[in-house]
């Protein structure tokens, strides 16, 4: 097990000021890693099964806020967190996962790996002892703990209904800002992050403003979603086979065919086994 294991306590210096301060901190934190990197951040959350599209949104916005180093935290659960965590730890920037088990257990078998490397360079943290296996509480319960040690939670992706929701829940009732990114009206994943948007969750549509929501620099030729190319903002709604882009903006199937080859071989857009496109 790389990383050391520590044990905080509340009331004393090491525990973590905001989560000190929410409304339901646990007495004690576990951890493996390095209790220091346990700073103010931002959550990044989403769905478990995300489109490309959410999958696209989480590593761009983890990857923006992490190389300007400011701490991802998620539950390293598979899907848009586990996204998140990597694309933070890939851009050379802090990430700390929160678990519904022991920081020490390995859940999802699947981010075994993933989990490994944030406790060697960063923090995995829960309230749960070391060695206590996944329970289906647990998992709620850490949501808060997710919610408290953020600035600001930020939900990519989340259909309806979705346990999203009750790190949504979590932020408001700690007093952080949720932030949502919406997406296609048509797509199921995005039904829960555009209700949050028409409950008065503040929309983000690039860096910009995820870094204005943060109150950080935002340095101009960063990372955008490619909003002025129609191609890349077509395929941003709804994955598309060629020939369904040519129809949805009047080109000739060869012009669509060559620039989606174009915008695949530069690593923008991902060809699906089924012939669609997407970002």
């Amino acid at each position: 097990m790389s990383g050391n294991r520590f044990v905080l306590r509340r009331g004393t210096a090491a525990y973590p000021q905001l989560l000190e301060e929410s409304p339901d901190p646990p007495t004690l934190l576990y951890g493996i890693g390095d209790p220091a990197a346990l700073v103010p951040g931002v959550a990044i959350v989403g769905a478990r099964r995300p489109t490309p599209y959410g999958v696209r949104c989480t590593r761009m916005f983890a990857e923006a806020v992490a190389s300007r180093d400011v701490c991802v935290i998620s539950g390293a659960a598979i899907g848009c967190d586990s996204e998140a965590h990597r694309s933070a730890l890939d851009a050379d920037g802090p990430t700390v996962a929160v678990l519904g088990c022991g920081p020490d257990v390995d859940y999802p078998q699947r981010s075994a790996g993933l989990l490994s490397r944030i406790r060697d360079r960063h923090a995995v943290v829960s309230e749960c002892p070391f060695g206590q296996q996944p329970r289906r509480w647990a998992f709620v319960r850490r949501n808060r703990i997710i919610a408290a040690l953020s600035r600001a939670v930020l939900v990519v992706e989340a259909g309806l209904p979705s346990g999203t929701f009750s790190t949504a829940d979590a932020a408001l009732d700690a007093g952080r800002d949720v932030l949502a990114v919406p997406g296609s009206i048509l797509s199921p994943e995005s039904r829960g992050s555009n209700r949050l948007i028409r409950q008065g969750a503040t929309p983000i549509t690039d860096v910009a403003e995820l870094c204005a929501a943060l109150g950080i620099e935002h340095r101009v030729g960063s990372a955008v979603f490619g909003v002025d190319d129609p191609v890349m903002r077509a395929l941003s709604a709804d994955p598309m086979r060629p020939d369904d882009l040519a129809r949805a903006l009047g080109l000739d199937i060869v012009q669509a065919a060559v620039t989606l080859g174009r915008l695949e071989a530069a690593g923008l857009i991902r060809r699906h086994t089924d012939g669609r496109y997407s970002v």
